[in-house]
Parts: structure tokens; C-alpha cells; sequence
């Protein structure tokens, strides 16, 4: 079953609306995808071009000679990936959903390239952000409240 879902960059500049059929999601571990998004790997769903509409134009990054990349080029963030020539699909960021909470992930890509200590943190011990006293503080200070 189809479901609209929304999204965009940190900023809001750059808005879009998704179809989305599948909770399927990817993780890429790729070189290219590394360096474009400055993580360790970067999670991906894929999406039919024509179930993708844009509120506010990205900016587009000819990453590769096969490839481009949207992405907001007032707060710099990551929107997907597509080919450049026959694209049927695009690859949208996971994280520039308004809520992804609905994706998992059903396979990794690229794992020639995959950084083995980045595979499974579970075993690392986990801190809420609002436990971070010097974070909790700034934010309270410039604008009275934590971040939704």
C-alpha cells in the first residue's frame, strides 16, 4: 500500500513529497557515498522518479560521471542519488524524511568498502542528547527550549 510521505532539508529550502510503496530501505557503504554524505555509510530508500515531486528545487552535484546528487545548497543537506542517463528510480536519504521511522533496512550495498567497526554499535553504551548538560544548556539559552 502506497503512502504519501514528506521531507526535506534542514533548513526547509528544499521540500519534497514521496509515494512510498515499500518500508525496504539499503545501507550504502560505497567511497563516493562516504564522502558525500561524511558518514560511515548512508541509508537509502528508492523511489520511481515519478513518485517524487520537489517544493523548492535542490541543488544537484554531478558526483560521478554516472551519477547526481541532490542535496540543499544553503544547509548542505544530503536529499539522494540517482543515474544520470535511464534513471527509473532515485535513492532518497533516509534521515531527510520528516519520519522514518517506518524504513528498515533489508540489505547493505557496497560491502567492499564497508568500515567493519561501523557495522554493529549495539554493543556500545548510548546517551540521550538531553542528559548532555553543555548541549542542554545552549539550546535552552538561545531559544528556550530542546529540539523537537
Amino acid at each position: 500500500m502506497s503512502e504519501t510521505m514528506t521531507g526535506g532539508c534542514q533548513c526547509r529550502r528544499v521540500r519534497y513529497t514521496a509515494q512510498i510503496a515499500s518500508d525496504d530501505a539499503y545501507l550504502c557503504h560505497c567511497t563516493m557515498c562516504r564522502r558525500a554524505t561524511g558518514g560511515a555509510s548512508i541509508a537509502f530508500v528508492s523511489v520511481p522518479l515519478e513518485a517524487m515531486s520537489w517544493n523548492g528545487e535542490p541543488d544537484w552535484y554531478r558526483s560521478s560521471p554516472i551519477a547526481e546528487r541532490p542535496f540543499c545548497a544553503a544547509c548542505g543537506t544530503p536529499l539522494g542519488f540517482r543515474f544520470v542517463d535511464d534513471a527509473t528510480n532515485m535513492d532518497v536519504t533516509i534521515g531527510s524524511f520528516d519520519d522514518p521511522s517506518r524504513f528498515k533496512p533489508v540489505h547493505n550495498y557496497a560491502t567492499e568498502s564497508i568500515l567493519p567497526a561501523w557495522q554493529d554499535t549495539s554493543h556500545l553504551p548510548g546517551f540521550r542528547s538531553d542528559e548532555n548538560s553543555n548541549v542542554t544548556e545552549r539550546w535552552m539559552k538561545s531559544v528556550g527550549k530542546l529540539p523537537g
